[in-house]
């Protein structure tokens, strides 16, 4: 089995893989010692950690020598985060996720929003860009932003068939896992499990249940986003405060 295919196989509902999210070779490095099955960069991290803002504002040459640098300290299969693609066309996204591929990533994330954007693409043109990306070979984890920036008491039942609506254009599309972050609701969770075509991804962020609430959930992968960058960083200037006497 290749590292494409044996990366798929870990999106097991109820048994879920847990992806630290890193950004460097360094991180990878510690993350891969500390037991991991894989080994996932996050944007914002990756971002930051060079200087930039997320949202696509790091070069993807930068983007693709952290990968590459990323591959040469583990064996584990790599996925990184790739936002929204690259590309502002179909075409332009397969280029960019076709170098990817070519460096040995066995997956990517992408969002169904454009960078700087708050609104959703259509259906339609969202699953055209994930059929690119996904026409490369890789394994693309199609994230829906349907969530973002709701609070758990004003989910609704429509929100849900939205979700499952996606779902089933980017299960078309060739996606093989669907990542809904943001979700704060256990029982919005288990309807999206239990109905999703794909293994679902979701964002771990304190309060939203331990690995084993979700695994009875029917979450397939768990990520923890920026958050392992974060504490790093607050870590970092903790520390260095102390050494500067000013804390």
């Amino acid at each position: 089995m290749d590292k494409i295919a044996a990366f798929t196989a870990l999106h097991v509902p109820g048994d879920p893989l847990v992806l630290y999210n890193i950004w460097d070779a360094g991180s990878a490095r510690a993350v891969a010692e500390a037991g991991a099955r894989a080994i996932a960069t996050g944007s914002y991290g990756v971002a930051e950690a060079n200087g930039f803002k997320d949202g696509e504002t790091l070069p993807l040459d930068m983007v693709l020598e952290n990968l590459r640098r990323i591959l040469s300290v583990t064996d584990l299969p790599v996925t990184i985060d790739m936002e929204a693609g690259y590309g502002d066309a179909p075409d332009e996204v397969a280029a960019s996720v076709g170098r990817a591929f070519e460096l040995g990533a066995a997956g990517i994330n992408m969002e169904d929003r454009m960078p700087g954007e708050s609104e959703l693409l259509p259906v339609a043109q969202a699953a055209e860009r994930y059929a690119a990306a996904a026409g490369t070979g890789i394994h693309v984890n199609a994230r829906t932003d349907v969530y973002l920036g709701r609070r758990p008491e004003d989910y609704t039942p429509a929100l849900v068939d939205d979700v499952l609506a996606r779902a089933a254009a980017y299960t078309e599309a060739g996606a093989k896992s669907l990542f809904v972050p943001f979700l704060g609701d256990h029982p919005t969770i288990r309807a999206i499990c239990e109905s999703s075509p794909l293994p679902v991804n979701i964002l771990w962020a304190p309060g939203r249940g331990t690995t084993a609430e979700l695994a009875a959930l029917g979450v397939a992968r768990i990520s923890y986003g920026h958050g392992p960058w974060a504490a790093a960083m607050d870590w970092l200037k903790t520390q260095a405060a102390a050494v500067f006497g000013r804390n």
